[in-house]
């Protein structure tokens, strides 16, 4: 049986379980979700008979020894298929599930008459579980007895609005997590609670790496020293990698003329997601949401001959994107960020080429950062898309051959392309074996089309270039939200926004401890001297709060031999070290990014 079909019934038993606590609740939708289930409720009719009434974390383990209990009872999952009018008659005083039979029956009324009663037109489905009868099409377990009453658990409560817009009530959703054993619960409950640790949130502050401020807006994070010189390692690294790979560099505004997003299909297609234009003149700009047509605008800046192909741009561009509030989360959801974003304009047969070199280029730059481990999907066309169904399948076509050529598993992610063409995604694995969305490597036909780009061919004839879009990491922000979660904050050496803290022992060694610290800093290390008037106790702590990699500790043995006593993270003290072989020693690791 399928594992979602159990997390299903059981959002089913949990709203069994809401109506016998608490009669009068209104029903939103239960679906089953990644790991679990939850439902969504109206309970302003128990609140305002038992005076201001809400559910708390505190009422969840009623709620679930009540829901155990039913389980028990071997509850039977009973299909009914019932006229959009009874399905009225059956939800009357629920007026979340009236709107969704409303719906239901314009769609019905909308399809042709088929020959199947069951499930023709006019025609809704219903389950009941006990005493609970719910709008849903299925499937379900045949009986309650199939769910281990012991691999589920309820976790957590949150408001949620109705269908998720802002203008409708606000609903409360309880979330609960379900697997087919206790062992899979508590193994994932024990990896949540190793993530709990792993919180970037947390380690951004404790680290002191940025900050999310409401003055400032939601999901606009600042940037402290130390996370700017993090994300000043990563791009410096990813500079000098795409120049050897011959990309030009472009740095574009960050705001643009609307009609740039009216002509690429952008403001069509995401309107919700972008902010408001802004009247400037007698023309509306917007802040810009994504790179593309800068870049196409480059492109066009001279004539260009098949000669020049492939041209090659990249740019760390920050864009904006409206996301609602309840979806932001620290550095992994936010409103402004920053893409490591490129895009390649080649001919025909240059294509499969450039994307055999993108997926190479991709893995040995994700193993660079650590992440070994990753899934591949390759998205196919949207029900909503632009352009001709001939392009479309060329694109796919193309993608398909370099995955092959490479060997590389993957999986058919059905209609999950942008607008403008099919797209891979790779989806990094990090240490605790979550999925993280990063690469993304688009083909598009379309976008060259509507910009009227072109090349002169041999036979000095116009030709219309390909267009592929990709980014590597996907945006800065989001990488390093990953990465601070993948290394519980423990950044490699070349990561490391402070690589070393030198302790003199007494103010007798400061001097020493000085030029150790010249001679690092002249070497490009990243160092601190910490010379506080503090115990050199208390300051190993602080260093090993702060996930500081190497501590060089001196006093008068160090500084008669010339040596330091080092300290590295997660080792402790690993011995006196001559400072030369120490620099050395970390240099290479440092050149080699271990």
């Amino acid at each position: 049986m399928k594992i979602n079909t159990i997390r299903h019934s059981l959002a089913h038993i949990l709203a069994t379980a809401v109506q016998e606590l608490y009669p009068g609740t209104k029903f939103g939708i239960g679906p089953s979700i990644e790991n679990g289930f939850y439902y969504d409720f109206d309970l302003s009719a128990v609140a305002s008979r038992e005076g201001g009434f809400s559910i708390s974390p505190t009422d969840l383990p009623k709620i679930e020894k009540k829901m155990k209990k039913m389980i028990k009872q071997n509850l039977k999952f009973e299909k009914k298929i019932i006229s959009s009018q009874q399905a009225k008659k059956t939800f009357k005083g629920q007026p979340y599930k009236l709107e969704l039979i409303k719906e239901l029956a314009k769609l019905s009324e909308a399809r042709p008459r088929v020959c199947r009663p069951e499930d023709g037109p006019r025609h809704i489905s219903i389950y009941q579980c006990g005493n609970f009868t719910d709008l849903c099409k299925g499937p379900h377990i045949k009986n309650s007895k199939e769910i281990n009453p012991n691999a589920f658990k309820l976790t957590k409560i949150a408001g949620a609005y109705w269908r998720g817009d802002e203008k409708n009530p606000m609903l409360t959703r309880i979330y609960g997590i379900a697997f087919q054993t206790k062992k899979e619960l508590d193994e994932y409950l024990e990896q949540q609670k190793e993530a709990k640790k792993r919180d970037h949130r947390i380690l951004g502050k404790k680290l002191e790496l940025f900050i999310l401020d409401e003055e400032v807006g939601a999901g606009l994070p600042i940037w402290l020293p130390k996370g700017a010189i993090l994300r000043k390692t990563i791009e410096d690294y990813l500079y000098q990698e795409l120049t050897e790979q011959g990309y030009g560099w472009l740095w574009t505004p960050h705001i643009g003329n609307l009609n740039l997003w009216k002509t690429s299909g952008h403001w069509d297609f995401y309107k919700e997601n972008l902010y408001s234009p802004i009247q400037i003149d007698e023309e509306h700009y917007l802040l810009k949401p994504m790179n593309c047509p800068f870049h196409i605008k480059a492109y066009q800046n001279k004539i260009r001959s098949y000669r020049d192909l492939p041209i090659k741009y990249a740019e760390f561009g920050t864009v904006y994107r409206y996301e609602k509030s309840g979806v932001l989360h620290g550095l992994t959801r936010v409103r402004g960020f920053t893409q490591d974003d490129a895009h390649i304009f080649c001919v025909k047969e240059q294509l499969s080429e450039e994307l055999l070199k993108l997926l190479k280029y991709t893995i040995k730059i994700l193993k660079t950062f650590g992440f070994k481990d990753y899934d591949i999907y390759l998205s196919t066309r949207p029900e909503k898309y632009v352009g001709a169904l001939k392009n479309w399948q060329k694109a796919t076509n193309s993608l398909k051959f370099a995955l092959d050529k490479l060997g590389l598993k993957y999986q058919i992610d059905p209609g999950e392309g942008v607008f403008y063409g099919p797209k891979i995604d790779i989806k990094i694995k990090d240490s605790l074996t979550r999925d993280w969305q990063c690469t993304t490597i688009q083909v598009d036909f379309n976008l060259p089309e509507k910009f009227k780009m072109a090349y002169i061919d041999e036979k000095g004839k116009k030709q219309q270039p390909i267009m592929i879009h990709r980014a590597l990491l996907g945006s800065i922000e989001r990488f390093i939200g990953i990465l601070l979660e993948h290394y519980a904050g423990a950044l490699p050496l070349w990561l490391s926004p402070v690589q070393v803290w030198v302790i003199p022992i007494g103010s007798r060694h400061e001097k020493y401890a000085q030029q150790i610290n010249r001679q690092l800093c002249e070497n490009s290390f990243r160092i601190e001297l910490k010379n506080e008037n503090e115990t050199v106790g208390k300051k190993i702590r602080e260093a090993e709060i702060q996930k500081i990699p190497y501590v060089l500790v001196v006093g008068d043995k160090e500084k008669k031999a010339r040596s330091v006593r080092v300290r590295q993270r997660g080792k402790g003290d690993i011995g006196e070290m001559k400072l030369n072989k120490f620099i050395e020693k970390t240099m290479r690791s440092i050149a080699q990014r271990e």
